[in-house]
């Protein structure tokens, strides 16, 4: 093996490899942008060869055309010659006879000359509009699989994102159970000390309450209670109202109506119910 061979397959390494980093690397979103701008400037330059090719076909075309209308004048022409020579003959102008023949011999070489122009011309058209009807639709294959792949390039983004998106939230999922650094703590870590000094707040609590301030604080709680609804006991009594009924207008013992109890007080006969 020669040194130029080894040269060329370390610059082939080296190029790989470059290339592989590069690939890596690489947003592919902006690739796919680069793929998209690449097919888009093909068609573009597809549609312009095409064009080109059918201007041609239509310049054939007009040069055809043309080509046939000269063609039959010069016939007419021609045809008129050749009567003009037999009536000059026939009049005895021989000299005018022999004039118009060599006329019409002209406009017969002429003739001659435009018909191999008027078949070159329609092989040239004929050519010409099979290589325009390839073009169009090489045009129309390409317009089509150029919107291909923008539909493609939509989906492409679609996923990119959602593997984007769904990237972060492995990377988020995996950050909660594993620390940060060796001096920060991990979720799980700092979620059982919550729960150790929850409990042990909630314990000391259900065992202070079992202590002799919680009861006196129980009775004088209880005493206050009592204190209050005597209290209210002596407003209802002011206000003429019953113990817990409504105040006076309302139907009940305190609404005028004397109870067999009161009745018998005051010596008044107690009707039979």
């Amino acid at each position: 093996m020669g040194m130029m061979d080894v040269l060329r397959k370390r610059w082939a390494y080296l190029t790989a490899r470059s290339n592989s980093r590069f690939e890596e690397k690489a947003d592919p979103k902006i690739q796919l942008e680069q793929a998209i701008a690449d097919a888009q400037d093909q068609h573009r330059r597809l549609v312009e060869q095409a064009a080109n090719v059918v201007a041609n076909q239509k310049q054939h075309e007009l040069q055809l055309n043309r080509a046939m209308e000269e063609l039959e004048k010069i016939n007419r022409s021609t045809r008129q010659a050749l009567m003009m020579a037999e009536e000059a003959e026939k009049g005895g102008d021989l000299d005018k006879a022999r004039e118009y023949n060599q006329t019409a011999e002209a406009f017969a070489n002429r003739l001659i000359a435009t018909e191999n122009q008027v078949n070159d011309l329609k092989t040239l058209s004929l050519q010409s509009a099979q290589a325009a009807d390839q073009a169009r639709a090489a045009v129309q294959q390409n317009s089509l699989a150029l919107q291909q792949k923008l539909a493609e390039r939509q989906k492409l983004l679609s996923q990119l994102d959602q593997a984007k998106m769904q990237e972060q939230l492995n990377r988020a999922m995996s950050s909660l159970s594993a620390t940060v650094d060796q001096t920060a703590p991990s979720l799980d870590q700092v979620r059982a000390k919550i729960e150790a000094r929850y409990a042990k707040a909630i314990g000391t609590s259900e065992l202070g309450g079992q202590t002799v301030e919680a009861r006196m604080l129980e009775v004088e709680q209880a005493s206050m209670g009592s204190e209050a609804r005597s209290r209210l006991d002596s407003i209802r009594a002011e206000m003429s109202l019953g113990p817990g009924s409504a105040p006076t207008g309302e139907l009940g013992p305190s609404s005028g109506a004397t109870t067999p109890a009161e009745a018998a007080q005051e010596g008044a006969p107690v009707e039979d119910s």
